[in-house]
């Protein structure tokens, strides 16, 4: 009799365990969404203007000055290292932080094109369309990857003796504007002109990390608004970064070490053809 019971209770257990399965494999495909098409070409080497593009969902912001977004639901990036790609698709916001993996992936002539469409474009918000990205790189690159954390110095960006020097944004959407007109990001040695709307001091610390050429910036001023604000700098003829924030915006750099994440490349290979 008992070992009735023990078979009755296996074949029950069994049964739940089917009643299980398709659950748990909708659920795995469920964490991995694909875009509907896709597709990844190595870009012409006559055609070479450097990496441009992004992705585009329905919660994307897009000032003035980016004349032509992506269309909507979709990702379109054109010249871009794997390293771009990555910096895109996991949202590193600043350089550098790539290591590891073959010399062409952050270096080197390999650039690609990807042309890639999510299955209901009107849905898709940019971070699905980012978490379809990364799908992406894993399978026509085969990457593999590991994240590794470091402390290393670099600095906390405070408020400095007087108080901030700018106020609270009315502004409708957040902004960052480069060298008055010009819709790209600065170039070493030469002036910097920026102008921010709607900005959080962690968006202004991740930025100066990115393009501030001094290391990387955390935010430790205490301050939870978003502001508007202009910050100019000239690393040769003067100010220099740290002296026009305290003296233009009232903050002030701070050396200290500091948590940074790298995104390390274990392996990856170049794709093959769609």
């Amino acid at each position: 009799m008992k070992a009735s019971y023990v078979a009755l209770f296996a074949a029950v257990g069994l049964g739940l365990l089917g009643l299980e399965t398709e659950p748990l494999r909708a659920q795995a495909a469920a964490a991995a969404p694909e875009f509907e098409v896709a597709s990844v070409k190595p870009s012409p080497s006559d055609s070479r203007g450097g990496v441009a593009g992004g992705c585009h969902g329905i919660d994307s912001k897009y000032g003035p000055s980016q004349t032509s977004p992506p269309p909507l639901g979709r990702c379109v990036i054109t010249e871009a290292r794997l390293g771009h790609l990555i910096n895109i698709a996991y949202d590193l916001r600043s350089t550098g932080l790539i290591k590891g993996g073959p010399d062409w992936v952050a270096g080197g002539v390999e650039r690609f094109n990807v042309e890639a469409k999510a299955e209901d474009p009107r849905t898709a918000t940019e971070q699905q369309l980012l978490t379809m990205l990364q799908n992406l790189l894993v399978d026509r690159f085969q990457l593999k990857f590991h994240r590794e954390s470091v402390e290393m110095a670099g600095f906390g960006l405070v408020v400095a003796k007087n108080g901030p020097k700018f106020k609270e944004s009315n502004a409708e959407e957040a902004g960052t504007v480069f060298g008055g007109e010009s819709p790209g990001k600065p170039m070493r040695g030469r002036p910097v002109s920026l102008k921010a709307r709607k900005y959080s001091m962690e968006m202004l610390a991740n930025l100066l990390s990115g393009v501030g050429g001094r290391g990387p910036v955390i935010d430790k001023t205490g301050l939870q608004g978003v502001y508007d604000f202009t910050l100019q700098w000239d690393e040769d003829a003067g100010p220099e970064l740290p002296t026009a924030l305290q003296e233009q915006l009232g903050l002030r750099l701070e050396s200290r070490k500091v948590p940074v994440s790298f995104f390390v490349v274990d392996s990856a290979r170049k794709p093959t053809e769609n």
